[in-house]
């Protein structure tokens, strides 16, 4: 088998034997952790230690890349950010077994945060600045970069180019849609000079865990160079449901450590957006792994295509509305918007 078909078919002795080759002696008992991008573990060792054994998809990340994730992980520990780094096990982080990266982890006991108000959102915002100050600190080497040409343009050309969309007709809708979101996007890091990074990238209140000693930060496997505002809105309660004093809460903490420009909060909806269609990739580049079309059953369907489209247009059609306004109120002697303005292939 190759290292993608061991993968999809972890066993109970390639799990343990993993952790056998560091030096531990595992007890047998092991639970799959919630993870469906790599095959996560909670394993047993002697004394009732509990360790978490992560094997990487194959094919996505290199040992470079998954080093360079490791290095900011100790970064950020060597400044005391609470988040959680791999053991080093005789000098070593990243481990091989049938062609397959791991790594391992101390267990870090705590709850999954459900609802962050009030003062958590000050020590969440604290937390944050933290990692961001940490982050500004070097540049990025391998990982990719959250623009338009290395993560949303991909992701888009692999739908398309790859005929997941079967009706034509929609596939060239869900296109000019996404396509004018991107013209967006980049419109708003050009007219605003938003600065890149390295960040987290992933940063939901799934990764983010509170016990007695606070909040921590955890999972970094989609840390890459971008706009610290992509770190902010999956994690912030905005929206309808959100108080109008949440993100002056957050920011209050955030502050102590980072500056931050109130411009950036233009890239929010770009962000969802350009998110939408990575996560559309992210599965279909995953449709192989026998857990995916389980857990996505309707995905590729007409009707999913149909949804998907519908929404982009909707945000889309949002956030050009207020692009325009935002336009209107920062150059006065502009008196007439048109939609040229905002798409790049408008043509009427």
């Amino acid at each position: 088998m190759n290292s993608g078909e061991y993968f999809y078919n972890l066993t109970p002795d390639i799990i343990l034997n993993s952790i056998e080759t560091l030096g531990f002696e595992p007890t047998g008992r092991y639970i799959p952790l919630n993870s469906i991008e790599n095959r996560v573990y909670d394993i047993q060792i002697e004394d009732q230690i509990r360790l978490v054994v992560k094997f990487y998809r194959p094919a996505r990340w290199n040992h470079s890349q998954i080093s360079e994730e490791h290095s900011f992980l100790k970064e950020l520990e060597l400044e005391e950010v609470p988040v959680l780094g791999p053991m080093v096990i005789g000098g070593e982080s990243i481990f091989q077994t049938h062609g397959m990266y791991y790594a391992v982890w101390p267990l870090r006991n705590g709850r999954i945060v459900e609802e962050l108000k009030g003062n958590d959102l000050t020590r969440v915002g604290s937390l944050l600045g933290r990692l961001h100050m940490v982050g500004r600190k070097n540049q990025i080497q391998t990982r990719p970069n959250l623009d338009l040409p290395h993560y949303a343009k991909k992701a888009l050309d692999f739908l398309i180019d790859g005929d997941w969309i079967q009706n034509q007709s929609l596939a060239k809708r869900y296109e000019n849609t996404v396509k004018q979101s991107f013209a967006l996007y980049e419109s708003v890091i050009k007219n605003y000079n938003i600065p890149f990074q390295r960040i987290h990238g992933d940063c939901h209140k799934g990764n983010l865990l509170v016990s007695k000693e606070g909040f921590c930060l955890l999972d970094f496997d989609d840390f890459l160079n971008g706009p610290v505002i992509q770190d902010f809105w999956m994690l912030l309660p905005m929206g309808e449901s959100s108080s109008p004093g949440d993100l002056e809460l957050f920011l209050d903490g955030y502050q102590m450590f980072s500056d931050f420009d109130r411009n950036w909060l233009q890239l929010i909806e770009p962000l969802r957006i350009i998110r939408y269609v990575h996560y559309a990739a992210w599965i279909a580049k995953r449709w192989l792994d026998p857990s995916f079309p389980s857990i996505f059953p309707h995905f590729g369907t007409e009707e999913y295509w149909l949804k998907e489209t519908i929404d982009l247009e909707s945000a889309g059609q949002e956030l050009k509305i207020d692009l325009a306004i935002d336009e209107i109120e920062t150059k006065p002697d502009k008196t007439e918007l048109s939609n040229k303005d905002f798409f790049w292939d408008w043509e009427g």
